[in-house]
């Protein structure tokens, strides 16, 4: 029987509070930055596949990886994420429209914004480069692309770069987008590694 090929369990923590997350909110059109070997997808593709006939996700990735897969093979990564979400789908009797965006998040988002996807996503979840500055730029412009009542999440919120330069953590750029936008948001979950909120207006 063919299996799933995941090399780590990164994603493993983030489950029981997506299984939260998501069983409540039951997201229709889905979009993440930093898909890797599709863990988080595939998961989506499960367990949404319960609750419609129909999903689109929106996966973005560069598949070059950060200063933390400097000694992975990012081809391989990239050739697991089409095999595990191909398989993912294979056993979902939904429809499921996924579309890869193999680009720099900046690029795609930027292209999903001129191609009229403004408030269109029910759930977000950015999980790209940790540098300070992209995940301001994946922060905003993920906003504008959230629909109302929409969640948005983060990964690696206290993650550090080993040389712990402010402006290389997450933490710096979502603190900051969440005080700037702080009368449109909701905090719905903080634990740690992991921050939600939901777009009110």
């Amino acid at each position: 029987m063919e299996t799933y090929e995941f090399t780590n369990k990164w994603f493993d923590p983030v489950k029981p509070t997506w299984s939260k997350i998501i069983t409540q909110s039951k997201p229709k059109k889905i979009l993440e930055i930093g898909s890797y070997e599709g863990a988080s997808t595939c998961y989506l593709i499960e367990k949404l596949s319960l609750f419609h006939d129909s999903l689109e996700i929106h996966s973005i990735d560069t598949w070059n990886g950060g200063v933390e897969h400097k000694n992975i093979d990012m081809k391989l990564v990239e050739d697991r994420f089409k095999k595990n979400t191909l398989l993912a789908k294979k056993k979902s009797s939904k429809k499921i429209e996924l579309i890869m965006h193999k680009a720099k998040s900046i690029n795609a988002l930027s292209k999903l914004i001129t191609n009229k996807k403004s408030n269109y996503f029910d759930f977000i979840y950015i999980d790209g480069s940790h540098m300070a500055s992209d995940v301001l730029s994946d922060a905003i412009l993920s906003f504008e692309l959230l629909k109302i009542n929409g969640i948005m999440g983060f990964d690696d919120y206290l993650w550090k770069h080993p040389n712990n330069n402010l402006v290389t953590n997450p933490k710096v750029a979502i603190d900051a987008f969440t005080n700037i936008f702080s009368f449109r948001i909701k905090f719905l979950i903080t634990l740690n590694y992991q921050v939600y909120i939901k777009k009110i207006k």
